[in-house]
């Protein structure tokens, strides 16, 4: 059951956050006038629906995204599936314009020739390995059954690069199994698995229920907290034909990643009340152990270079980095947004 707090975070007062936002009054940032730049391409903006909370900056930034004036903001699901394949290949197919996912099934659909590109990081440290007593490092999943919510997803393909990174690989030497979230909380508390690769807010439960043990932080241990787990993206032809709209849209998701930062609380509120997940203690626990600020400090080209050099090496994708970063990434944007929006 989800608590409220006494201080409830009403629309009217997440607009009044957002308009100082705006400002760089709340985010201490400064930021150029909107009045010096083109008028935007379009006023429509259709945002891929079904990420994890995580990507709260995605799902808080609609009165940021109407202060860039964006009057049609669409949240809008995969006509085909609902898994995180099926998001970017929507969005690849033109049914969506812009998202946040994770960065593995990003590079994959790279990868494999799907027309987005990767605008920006979003956050370090939203994935945590959660294990049985019996498993005191990466070396002893060898054999064991490693359990995730989605085969092929964002969690699976981290975990996947962990274990390349030390020497095991992960179609050989470890078995994966998919289940519901709370059904792998189950498992997990009865040692039926061996280990759950967890996504927000299921952290948060496991830690609260005192279930299992954390062997690997993806927001505390190196090398992995030093690179983005999710990013935005975007279509590939969205960003063509609308640079201006592009910018705006991204700016608006970055600062909102910084309200995410500096009201937790509010920002918790928020994704509980439009319906993005039920409890709000979760919901909290999660913006509270993501360094959302992170988006200006990281390069996420080396992101990019990090991982595609993971996945490469276990066959996962064929490409190297140098191709990848070359037809899958614009940084444009976010070059010049880091030089606004300074602290």
């Amino acid at each position: 059951m989800s608590k409220r707090p006494d201080d409830q975070w009403s629309r009217r007062e997440f607009l009044s956050a957002a308009a100082l936002a705006a400002t760089g009054a709340l985010l201490v940032l400064q930021s150029n006038s909107l009045a010096g730049e083109p008028p935007t391409e379009t006023t429509k903006l259709r945002l891929m629906r079904g990420a994890p909370i995580c990507q709260a900056p995605q799902y808080a930034a609609e009165e940021l995204l109407a202060g860039e004036g964006f009057t049609n903001v669409q949240e809008v699901k995969p006509s085909k599936g609902s898994n995180t394949v099926a998001r970017i290949q929507a969005l690849a197919a033109g049914e969506g314009d812009i998202a946040s996912t994770y960065i593995g099934p990003g590079l994959v659909r790279i990868d494999a020739g799907d027309p987005i590109v990767i605008l920006s990081g979003l956050h370090v440290g939203c994935l945590e390995l959660f294990v049985t007593e019996k498993i005191r490092s990466i070396h002893d999943l060898k054999g064991k059954t490693i359990a995730v919510t989605e085969i092929g997803g964002g969690a699976q393909f981290f975990l996947a690069a962990t274990l390349s990174y030390v020497g095991l690989h992960p179609n050989t030497d470890v078995k994966w199994v998919s289940h519901p979230a709370p059904e792998l909380v189950r498992m997990l508390a009865d040692g039926k698995i061996d280990a759950y690769m967890a996504l927000p807010p299921d952290p948060q439960e496991l830690k609260a229920k005192k279930i299992g043990r954390v062997l690997l932080n993806s927001a505390t241990d190196r090398p992995w907290s030093q690179y983005f787990c999710c990013v935005v993206i975007a279509n590939r032809e969205f960003v063509k034909k609308n640079p201006v709209a592009t910018k705006r849209a991204l700016r608006a998701i970055l600062k909102s990643a910084n309200v995410c930062a500096l009201q937790p609380e509010r920002s918790a509120r928020l994704l509980v009340d439009k319906g993005y997940t039920p409890n709000y203690d979760y919901a909290l626990g999660t913006l509270k152990d993501i360094p959302y600020g992170k988006w200006r400090d990281y390069d996420p080209e080396d992101t990019v270079r990090f991982y595609s050099l993971r996945l490469n090496e276990i066959g996962m994708i064929k490409n190297g980095p140098q191709k990848i970063i070359a037809q899958g990434t614009d940084w444009r944007s976010l070059r010049e947004l880091k030089k606004e929006l300074k602290a």
